[in-house]
């Protein structure tokens, strides 16, 4: 499972909302079109999306007390279950406010949280806290989250996410 996300323009917004089957289109491209190349997203928080929203929210699934926690799995959903749920869509509005909350963690805060017992009881994905992966390399996928966010606030975008 992988987290992979994309700003829209003010036309991919609307066409999102007069038909919510465009989800797919803008995230994976056309998929009829076999010879089309699948597109890049613009975030892509690989197997890491479970850590770094544990490490923003503080528990595996809910958003926690801060709106940093809705980064990764906040929003509307939207479109068709891809297998992990469906897309979901982050207002503007949301963006800018989530936005200021990234910016507002620091990174020895972020640090803290980073406790691989805590995450292995949590069960977060993926299983890997045997293994002596630094928190550094989920701070990184932060780093990511931050810049995609603040694009996005500064440009008024609205976003999507999918866990695919």
């Amino acid at each position: 499972m992988e987290l992979i996300g994309r700003r829209l323009s003010d036309a991919e917004l609307k066409s999102v909302h007069d038909d919510p089957d465009t989800v797919e289109a803008l995230l994976f491209g056309d998929l009829n079109d076999y010879d089309a190349e699948m597109p890049e997203p613009e975030l892509n928080l690989d197997k890491f999306w479970h850590g770094v929203h544990y490490l923003l929210a503080g528990s595996a699934w809910d958003l926690g007390d801060g709106v940093a926690g809705a980064a990764v799995l906040g929003g509307e959903d939207i479109g068709e279950d891809g297998g992990y749920g469906p897309a979901r869509l982050v207002t503007a509005d949301r963006v800018r406010v989530v936005a200021d909350a990234l910016d507002a963690l620091d990174d020895d805060t972020l640090r803290a949280r980073f406790d691989r017992r805590a995450m292995k009881a949590a069960e977060i994905y993926p299983d890997i806290w045997h293994e002596d992966v630094p928190a550094d390399r989920f701070l990184g996928h932060v780093a990511d989250l931050r810049r995609f966010y603040r694009s996005a606030a500064d440009n008024d975008q609205a976003l999507l996410l999918m866990i695919t």
